[in-house]
């Protein structure tokens, strides 16, 4: 297990562990080199995360010797007027905020070149990666928020920044990648999720670049198939585009959130995927799992050990494939990549293979209100660098 030790910080906890990484920093011959990598969303609780980490480095009296910042904005998503100026006013916020330690740069999710259509998700979403890797060069520092970042496009920057840091694993000293450390940071409002609405999922599924095999491979086609949504509120028009790729005998383990907020939150998940999941597909209820859904750690080892439990008991008939589809909270969502990265690094003997699809809304709907609101509890998950050395 990669992660089988983890620095995971939540709430006040995260300031802390931002003091002791910039304290090290202080001491270190290396000078703080720093990649911020951030969306450029209608979601204000980019803004507040940022804000905070600019002023712990700040009060810090660490010396910055080099700084940058990289948006990531969209032009593919239909989104009321409302919305599209709130991103703008957003992302003149993260501009300004970060000016104080360095400098900025966009990139563009959803572009197209002068004269051709509009590209396909998929291979925006490679573009995205390539266009972030190359900003990667010698950063004692790479930070990715992903608070107001679509899940397509976080998920794809994360796996893309692993594979890069940890390109083989062996005895968890790679985990130390070199002195670069790598966090992702969450302005997390589970609430404030299950408010935003994802609509009119496009025709044409989405797969993470590098997690497609299993259901693209034909050399793999005749593998018994494991799939594991993992559920959120307001998805059942993707998942119905999800379920219609996945064959008739899979076996299926759905994922809730739990422990949770709401108490009853996993109940009603249930009520909501009930057409698709159990009177269609009759779904035994033995094959529920649960996670808690504030510890991506949790979630993290609760799915890895599931598709190890499943890749060694098929491993008599060949293997199988695995394909999860991470619907619920930005926490679930992130603690699942890494189960996903590492069953990928450990099925070379390709007795199974794993695939991420998402049925990529075109349209978001949110309240301002709702977002103004917001009050994110920050977490920080502190994936690579010194303090696994």
């Amino acid at each position: 297990m990669i992660w089988k030790n983890y620095v995971f910080r939540r709430g006040p906890e995260v300031e802390d562990l931002w003091d002791q990484v910039l304290a090290d920093r202080k001491k270190s011959s290396r000078k703080f080199n720093l990649l911020y990598i951030s969306g450029a969303g209608f979601d204000a609780r980019a803004a507040i995360v940022m804000s905070k980490y600019v002023e712990r480095i700040r009060e810090s009296g660490c010396e910055v010797q080099n700084a940058q910042l990289l948006l990531i904005g969209f032009s593919s998503y239909q989104m009321s007027e409302e919305l599209k100026a709130q991103t703008r006013k957003n992302k003149s916020e993260l501009e300004e905020c970060f000016s104080e330690i360095g400098s900025c740069h966009s990139i563009t999710f959803g572009r197209s070149s002068l004269g051709e259509d509009e590209v396909s998700a998929t291979i925006s979403l490679r573009q995205v990666a390539d266009d972030v890797l190359r900003f990667v060069d010698s950063q004692t520092d790479i930070v990715l928020d992903v608070s107001s970042l679509p899940r397509i496009a976080y998920l794809t920057v994360l796996l893309s920044l692993l594979a890069k840091l940890l390109p083989t694993f062996k005895d968890g000293s790679e985990l130390a990648a070199n002195g670069t450390s790598l966090q992702v940071l969450v302005g997390e409002d589970a609430a404030l999720d299950s408010l935003i609405s994802s609509e009119d999922p496009s025709n044409d599924l989405v797969l993470i670049p590098g997690y497609s095999e299993a259901l693209q491979s034909e050399a793999l086609r005749d593998l018994p198939l494991v799939w594991l949504p993992i559920l959120g509120e307001n998805r059942l028009a993707q998942v119905r585009k999800i379920e219609e790729v996945i064959p008739s005998d899979a076996e299926i383990c759905p994922v809730l959130p739990y422990p949770s907020k709401n108490p009853r939150r996993g109940d009603m998940l249930l009520v909501e995927y009930d057409s698709i999941l159990f009177a269609r597909r009759e779904t035994p209820l033995s094959n529920i799992m649960y996670a808690n859904e504030a510890h991506p750690f949790q979630m993290y080892r609760q799915l890895l050990g599931a598709m190890e439990r499943y890749r060694n008991t098929l491993k008599i008939v060949g293997g199988c494939r695995l394909v999860v589809t991470p619907l619920a909270s930005k926490l679930m969502t992130i603690g699942s990549a890494l189960a996903c990265f590492e069953m990928k690094m450990i099925s070379a003997d390709r007795v199974s293979s794993v695939a991420i699809p998402y049925a990529e809304p075109r349209r978001y709907v949110a309240n301002i209100d709702s977002l103004l609101a917001s009050r994110p509890e920050i977490s920080a998950l502190l994936l690579t660098g010194d303090a696994y050395g």
